[in-house]
């Protein structure tokens, strides 16, 4: 198994149906089931109604109301320990299969990236694999694939991550590697420029895409802070990152209490503390370059069109939206959810899709960051539509924002979004990542016990309250990527 190569971050693409199943023995069959029939319909009104899409519409929604509900599943205990070199270090006990899976967060995402040089924190996490001190980047990959491990790092907005998940019988050797790349890289020139040629080649290829141009378009307008430009960079900027500055980035960022260390699998604390502490504070902590965050966001209302020869329209409105810490965050939730973050059950869905058939796709999401982020109206329509599909959504902004919900919208939101919520932590993988994201924005780790007071107290009063004052149906900034004269702007 090789590291995987990420260049540029896509939201929400569906997933297809595994080949494989694997079967936790903390859930029943039918609750995992459930589980992973829940998540693809979450994520069906994105392309159910291409033509494949809409044969299986009717199945899966048969097969929906014959798989009955389970109790969730309970997280497994987590222990905390900070380190004396200031790394904190996350350990949850899952036997279920011989795996340890290792998430390092470091706050060290693309907000940081210097300005003119954007997609330097990409390049610095990326660079972490192309080469150490001891290993070249063949060596690495030559490792990992014989441990039939995976290794992989990333950048977002906030963070960055290095990733291993290796069998149990091997994590020493897995850990050997893991931390050689964390501390010993060494950027090596030729692998940096192939790196950046790859990125740059998927910037242009990207460029053929809509929606993708439509989401760097949205975010540029409307950020007037380091969340507006894409995490990858740009094609004036990657040309001149050097190696100097990865390596300086790396300097500034890359230290134990700068991140959050998250271990899942089959290891007890016992041997975390013999196999792994040792290895851990052998890593010195340092000076971390601190900057301060300016949010500020762009004024509205303002349309943004961009020409293509394209027969359907991609389109995105929106306006600023709010930071994982605010309080209103779960009642936001279910406001969202109501309104078009519940596939199927939401109000956009069934205004503008099923009533009037006007649009092949249509969501609200709020995407809430360490600072605040962005609320979005994403949809996609046939051109001539476009104009008739922005009007819709934009009524329907207004009208939750004037009166109460109904009951059983409330309901069923607050349903979905607790029953759903195990969902975030049924592998491994989920789980490291949704405790280092728990513990990097102060969470804390009672999070999985009070999510659903949290939620299932919120109200037809709270709902409308956050829609009127997180709601700007008058201040939106609107991009449309389409056939503009066939959509008639």
């Amino acid at each position: 198994m090789r590291r995987c190569d990420k260049t540029t971050s896509k939201l929400r693409k569906p997933e297809g149906f595994p080949t494989r199943m694997h079967v936790s023995p903390c859930l029943s069959v039918p609750r995992l089931s459930l589980n992973f029939l829940t998540s693809q319909l979450r994520n069906f009104h994105l392309f159910a109604f291409s033509k494949r899409g809409s044969r299986c519409l009717t199945w899966f929604c048969l097969i929906a109301l014959l798989i009955p509900a389970a109790p969730a599943a309970a997280m497994p205990s987590v222990e905390r320990t900070v380190l004396p070199n200031q790394l904190v270090l996350l350990v949850a006990e899952e036997h279920s299969l011989p795996f340890v899976t290792i998430q390092l967060l470091m706050n060290s995402g693309s907000r940081k990236d210097p300005p003119g040089e954007e997609g330097l924190a990409r390049l610095a996490a990326r660079g972490l694999l192309l080469g150490t001190s001891r290993r070249s980047a063949p060596e690495i990959n030559r490792e990992t694939d014989f441990l039939g491990a995976f290794l992989t790092s990333s950048a977002g907005m906030d963070y960055a991550t290095l990733n291993l998940k290796v069998l149990k019988k091997d994590m020493d050797r897995g850990l050997d590697l893991f931390m050689d790349v964390l501390t010993q890289p060494v950027f090596p020139k030729e692998e940096i420029r192939r790196e950046i040629d790859k990125t740059l080649a998927a910037i242009r290829s990207a460029e053929d895409q809509p929606d993708d141009v439509a989401e760097k378009a949205f975010h540029k307008e409307l950020f007037l802070s380091p969340y507006g430009h894409p995490v990858e960079g740009t094609v004036e900027s990657l040309p001149r990152i050097s190696r100097d500055s990865i390596e300086r980035f790396y300097r500034d960022n890359y230290h134990p209490n700068n991140a959050i260390l998250v271990v899942v699998g089959d290891i007890t604390p016992a041997e975390v503390k013999t196999r792994i502490l040792p290895r851990l504070e052998t890593w010195k902590a340092g000076t971390v370059l601190t900057l301060r965050f300016r949010t500020a966001f762009a004024g509205g209302p303002k349309t943004v069109t961009i020409n293509r020869p394209v027969t359907q329209a991609s389109i995105i409105i929106g306006h600023e939206g709010v930071s994982r810490s605010n309080p209103d965050y779960y009642a936001l939730s279910v406001m969202n959810y109501i309104l078009g973050g519940g596939g199927f059950a939401a109000r956009l869905f069934e205004e503008i899709r099923n009533k009037r058939g006007l649009a092949y796709s249509v969501a609200s999401y709020f995407d809430p960051r360490k600072y605040p982020g962005s609320f979005q109206i994403a949809l996609q329509t046939r051109n001539a539509s476009a104009g008739k599909a922005m009007g819709t959504a934009l009524k329907e902004m207004k009208k939750i924002r004037r009166k109460f919900v109904k009951r059983k919208e409330l309901e069923g939101a607050k349903k979905y979004l607790i029953g759903s919520f195990p969902m975030r932590m049924d592998t491994q993988e989920k789980l490291a990542r949704f405790l280092g994201q728990v513990e990097y924005y102060g969470l804390g780790l009672n999070y999985p016990d009070q999510y659903p007071f949290l939620v299932g107290t919120v109200t037809r009063e709270d709902v409308l309250r956050v829609a009127r004052k997180y709601l700007h149906p008058e201040k939106c900034i609107t991009v449309i990527v389409a056939n503009l004269k066939e959509a008639g702007f």
